[in-house]
């Protein structure tokens, strides 16, 4: 399976498309300054204690407080307390995680206001962004991911991902990392380590080791809420876990994000350095791979999927619902219960895409065509298993009940792609009021005229609808070449789907929008 990486990095934040088999799979849109993302590690200080929920309330500079729950401390929250007490207090020199006398494991079942205090100053790590109304999750478990291996401070264990289903490939692995762990520090060794030699997995270890005691180092003095240490941006992050034989390109429209992406690559997988590229054409790079268009089809309420089939996407607070509907594909089999089936399987590969690519989470519902066979409702069940396991995120699958209804859960850490696919009415501009169509190319040619007359550029790029690139550019005598001739200015005039049918800007030959 052929996958792409289309990055698109414009001044206020990065769009990254994931393709799989040229079919967008997952968007992810990033501020260029992000905060509070799920890894980010946080010097907190605790605002207030509540043990009716065996929870706290910390400060970590967000505009509500972060919630922290019991569970959420890790049993090694002593240590992590004591080694941070150190840290900041400084009070021995040459502070050695390796040397430090682990405190006793706090109890699983106990509370929370016999651990935390008013005013106590913490560290904690986002396990889930600020969504909606709330602040972002915590938890004191802290975990430090690489390409090939998870580090987990004060834990002792040596664990291997399940997917690695060789004994003998675990049993090396386990050994291997147990023979080079550090004192109180755990491992969790992830699927992309199999058949890693020795020499890798040190060197990232001795990596991220040094990652988190740098960190300490500088903690000395400083009063929360503080970030100490950073994960990886999206894009990284992205690479960091899904790059793997099948990615065969990747490409990004900007030189210097191009270049650290090299080097990224370089540290954790040297032979596919020569698959990033950096893109220079002038059409936009979303609109060139096709992400734009594809962006607009699989948003929205309705999205259809096959032979007319579609499905119809609701979110609520509580939860999502999904139906699937057969449309006119309904006449095209006798068999009610043979259409029945191919539209739900079909369905299938559409929802698993449309989980990924929205990023929903929480609670999800899917009201399939109804099916009397149980074997054609396990076929459905086991298609959506088998499909589902290409999703990073964790989730639970039930079969389908009698009502012919399949229940999801997916983990949800980040507020979910939403993406609004309708337009502004092209003509009134939403007033409901409209001026000529026939005046548009007239508007065009002022605006063209205001720019050179004020700012006297020489060469413009102008960006349309298709519909009307093709009008002003038909021909020998076309209306664009009468332009260039009265204005004595280079006009450049490019398509863009994704416009309005009568939206057109202008921009300089650096990319930059010019307002007449």
């Amino acid at each position: 399976m052929s996958t792409e990486l289309i990055i698109d990095v414009a001044s206020s934040e990065i769009g990254i498309a994931l393709l799989e088999k040229k079919k967008l799979v997952e968007l992810n849109r990033e501020k260029s300054d992000p905060k509070f993302s799920v890894g980010d590690i946080y010097l907190g200080r605790v605002k207030k204690i509540m043990p009716g929920l065996n929870a706290a309330f910390i400060d970590v500079g967000y505009e509500r407080d972060a919630f922290l729950h019991y569970l959420d401390l890790g049993p090694q929250f002593r240590s992590l307390q004591k080694f941070l007490n150190a840290a900041i207090s400084r009070k021995q020199k040459n502070l050695s995680m390796q040397k430090l006398k682990r405190e006793k494991d706090i109890d699983k079942n106990g509370k929370i206001n016999n651990v935390l205090t008013t005013g106590q100053i913490v560290l904690v790590q986002i396990a889930k962004e600020p969504i909606s109304t709330k602040g972002p999750r915590l938890t004191s478990e802290i975990a430090l991911a690489g390409r090939n291996i998870v580090l987990m401070p004060f834990y002792d264990k040596v664990s291997v991902s399940q997917k690695i289903t060789s004994e003998e490939e675990r049993k090396r692995l386990r050994t291997l990392l147990q023979s080079i762990r550090p004192n109180n520090y755990g491992i969790i060794v992830r699927t992309v380590a199999e058949n890693k030699m020795v020499k890798v997995l040190d060197s990232e270890l001795r990596n991220l080791v040094k990652k988190w005691e740098s960190a300490f180092e500088q903690l000395r003095g400083n009063t929360p809420p503080k970030l100490v240490i950073s994960e990886l941006n999206r894009t990284a992050a992205i690479l960091r876990d899904i790059l793997n034989v099948s990615f065969n390109s990747i490409h990004v429209n900007d030189n210097n994000v191009c270049n650290d992406i090299k080097e990224y690559i370089s540290t954790i997988a040297p032979e596919k350095e020569r698959i990033v590229s950096l893109y220079k054409g002038t059409t936009p790079i979303f609109e060139k791979f096709g992400v734009e268009k594809q962006i607009k089809t699989s948003f929205g309420k309705t999205v259809s999927f096959k032979s007319g089939a579609y499905l119809i996407i609701e979110h609520t607070e509580a939860l999502h619902v999904i139906d699937v509907n057969s449309g006119n594909r309904s006449k095209s089999v006798n068999d009610q219960e043979t259409n029945a089936l191919e539209v739900n399987l079909a369905a299938v590969d559409e929802i698993t895409r449309q989980l990924r690519l929205r990023d929903m989470g929480g609670i999800i519902v899917i009201d399939f065509i109804d099916m009397h066979s149980q074997d054609n409702k396990n076929k459905v069940f086991e298609r959506m298993r088998i499909l589902m396991e290409n999703d990073r995120t964790k989730h639970s699958i039930l079969p389908l009940s009698k009502f012919g209804l399949m229940q999801i859960t997916r983990q949800r850490v980040r507020p979910e792609m939403d993406i609004n696919t309708r337009e502004q009415c092209p003509t009134c501009g939403g007033t409901g009021e409209i001026s000529p169509s026939i005046l548009l190319v007239e508007r065009i040619e002022n605006s063209i005229a205001e720019v050179v007359d004020n700012y006297q550029y020489k060469n413009l790029i102008l960006r349309l609808h298709p519909f009307i690139e093709a009008y002003i550019t038909r021909g020998w005598k076309s209306i664009v070449k009468k332009w260039k001739k009265q204005l004595g200015c280079k006009i450049k005039v490019f398509p863009h789907s994704s416009y309005d049918f009568l939206e057109y800007h202008l921009f300089d030959t650096d990319g930059k929008e010019i307002t007449p």
